[in-house]
């Protein structure tokens, strides 16, 4: 584990849970925020001393909402990794909601050589901004980008949801065209997907909520694309579009399938060939920090098999697709030798293009990723 990799912080706390979201978070007021970042900071430490690695190619901190915290958390947050991280440049990612951030929290961040800011904004609308139980409105989004520009932040990406409940095409359309009207030089937009143990699942079951019909998300995604490709935002993966030069590196790390840390409550890290998992409840984490235990709740050894499939399933996402040679020097056999028919078949039915050096999605594959990437499951 000499080699570079990258850093995923997890921050569970929110100001608001919002209807849709199934990630690992708690409602921030009566928590114990400053044990938490205490015990990060701790399993940080305590697996890069495990695991020691001598350089962080990207950091990202995410959550919930990082920047629920205050000021003064974030600093001694940042000013903790800073420390023990052998993170020296590189992309430093922080997510933000629109309305949280101010401007003594965004000078912490520029303190600690944070340079890029993942805002999730959803819509524009703010009629659905409430149905979907974000706290934030679409002035709040142009009051933190003009507060933003004024402390010259000018990597910044912001996350859509489209296909949302009472969506119409008009409306997705305006929220295009207000995201893109920003000229920021990223943007990633997500049709939405129904999660257990949410209360959109929920709603959706006991009939109360209805979502747009598939067509009509097929052409929100179509529209997606021609609308960042006129903007010259390119699309390199299936639901992230950028200027040259700003596409997320952090992400990308995950769609080559290299190796990072995940640090805090309910994170999942990948070193070597193992994949690994943190316990999510809150006390739970703090009790095995406590007594000097990695907060570990599951780690799974990949067979090359397994690692071969998630090569391909997650880097046929990226819009260069899956590189020959690569694959070649990381698994010692050539693609075609183990998806040579899978391959002629998905070629015929064009969802994929092969070249001398790679294989990719079509335009129609990428509508149809999850068909193809289950092709490329190989049977036991």
């Amino acid at each position: 584990m000499t080699q570079s990799t990258s850093a995923y912080i997890h921050i569970p706390f929110c100001e608001h849970i919002c209807y849709y979201c199934d990630f690992n978070k708690v409602f921030i007021e009566g928590q114990p925020v400053d044990e938490y970042i205490e015990a990060l900071l701790k399993e940080v430490r305590l697996s890069l001393s495990k695991n020691p690695v001598e350089n962080m190619e990207t950091v990202y901190v995410g959550g919930g909402t990082p920047t629920s915290l205050n000021a003064m958390q974030l600093d001694r947050l940042l000013s903790g990794l800073r420390e023990i991280l052998p993170y020296h440049q590189g992309e430093f990612t922080v997510e933000a909601n629109p309305g949280d951030l101010s401007a003594d929290k965004l000078d912490v961040l520029k303190n600690y050589g944070v340079n890029r800011l993942s805002m999730g904004v959803q819509t524009f609308d703010d009629r659905l901004l409430k149905k979907i139980g974000r706290k934030h409105t679409a002035q709040d989004v142009y009051d933190t980008i003009r507060l933003l520009e004024e402390k010259d932040f000018n990597n910044v990406t912001i996350d859509l949801i489209y296909a949302l409940p009472g969506q119409s095409l008009e409306s997705f359309r305006d929220t295009v065209a207000q995201a893109l009207a920003l000229d920021l030089p990223h943007y990633a937009l997500y049709s939405l997907i129904l999660e257990n143990q949410t209360m959109f699942m929920n709603w959706v079951r006991r009939g109360k909520m209805q979502l747009p019909e598939q067509e009509i998300e097929a052409q929100m995604y179509a529209e997606t694309i021609q609308a960042m490709e006129q903007a010259g935002r390119k699309q390199y993966e299936i639901s992230n579009f950028a200027k040259p030069g700003f596409e997320s590196q952090h992400n990308l790390i995950y769609w080559n399938n290299q190796n990072y840390f995940g640090f805090g409550a309910g994170a999942s890290g990948y070193l070597g060939k193992k994949r690994y998992k943190n316990r999510g409840p809150i006390q739970h984490y703090l009790r095995a920090l406590k007594e000097d235990h990695l907060p570990i709740l599951e780690e799974e050894q990949l067979s090359t098999k397994e690692q071969i499939e998630e090569e391909m399933f997650l880097g046929l996402r990226k819009i260069l697709g899956v590189e020959k040679a690569v694959f070649q020097a990381r698994f010692g056999q050539s693609l075609t030798s183990i998806y040579g028919e899978v391959i002629e078949k998905l070629k015929h039915q064009k969802l994929i293009t092969e070249t001398d050096s790679s294989i990719y999605l079509t335009k129609t594959g990428l509508f149809r990723g999850n068909d193809v990437f289950e092709q490329f499951l190989i049977s036991k």
